[in-house]
């Protein structure tokens, strides 16, 4: 379903993904709330895992709209809503004592880091998987 959105989603997610087990594996050994700070960190990843997902189905369909200024009403709309959850679930976090912040931040840093190892991860994948991929891909 997700490579029907967009062929790179899946690699991004990936990244999105290493780049968690990462941070915790290091990090869980420095804090004195171990508990907290799992938790703020992954709900961050699930968080940037969200963006990503809504960014690709957002785009996607901007892409369908015939007028370009209501696809670019569209996208500016869309992306007010995702930075609005993302201060909503800062707040509700922060209230409830849900997970440390600050690996809550890192987390959803996790899309950028995701973003950075797609490159990688494309080249893993292809390498497990035996495929040859696109011309382009053979060209390099």
């Amino acid at each position: 379903m997700l490579k029907r959105i967009n062929a790179v989603l899946p690699e991004l997610i990936l990244g999105i993904l290493f780049f968690g087990v990462v941070v915790w594996l290091a990090g869980v050994w420095f804090t004195d709330d171990r508990v907290r700070y799992t938790s703020g960190l992954w709900i961050g990843i699930a968080l940037a895992v969200g963006m990503a997902v809504h960014m690709a189905v957002v785009l996607s369909d901007a892409a369908d709209i015939a007028s370009e200024s209501a696809a670019r009403r569209k996208v500016i709309f869309q992306s007010i809503v995702r930075y609005l959850v993302i201060v909503i679930v800062f707040f509700v976090t922060a209230y409830f004592k849900l997970g440390n912040l600050i690996a809550l931040f890192i987390g959803v840093m996790g899309l950028k880091a995701g973003a950075y190892l797609q490159p990688l991860t494309h080249k893993v994948i292809l390498k497990l998987t035996g495929g040859g991929g696109s011309s382009t891909d053979s060209e390099k």
